[in-house]
């Protein structure tokens, strides 16, 4: 959990149904998409939220190979190139004749009453 004090921009929770660490001003859990609570302006908001980064491919062994395995592992990076999060997120064995396709995209949306240069997060 964040050691961010509440309603900071960065500050984090957890899911009460999947127990993932979700953005505090989270409406909707990111993992489990369960609904956390009613926003009235969410439509608005919606309008504000951007995917800045969007990575999709597919893997598939060739004919001749045997079993593929595979780890899929995230990890973020902060402006000074130091690891602050690195996770495993699936991992599994593929065959010939076989596929998987992975998505990895970031969500971002401006917080509002946020002003630049105050309370900084480590993330």
């Amino acid at each position: 959990m964040s050691a961010l004090r509440p309603g900071t921009p960065g500050a984090t929770r957890t899911c009460p149904h999947c127990k993932t660490t979700i953005l505090e001003s989270a409406n909707v859990c990111p993992a489990c998409q369960h609904h956390l609570r009613f926003d009235p302006d969410a439509v608005g908001s919606k309008a504000q939220r951007t995917v800045p980064l969007r990575v999709e491919g597919t893997i598939r062994p060739q004919p001749t190979d045997g079993a593929l395995e595979y780890t899929m592992v995230v990890s973020i990076r902060n402006e000074r190139g130091e690891e602050i999060d690195r996770q495993v997120i699936g991992v599994g064995a593929l065959y010939p004749g076989e596929e998987r396709s992975f998505t990895l995209a970031v969500e971002a949306f401006e917080v509002k009453g946020y002003r630049a240069g105050k309370g900084r997060s480590r993330h």
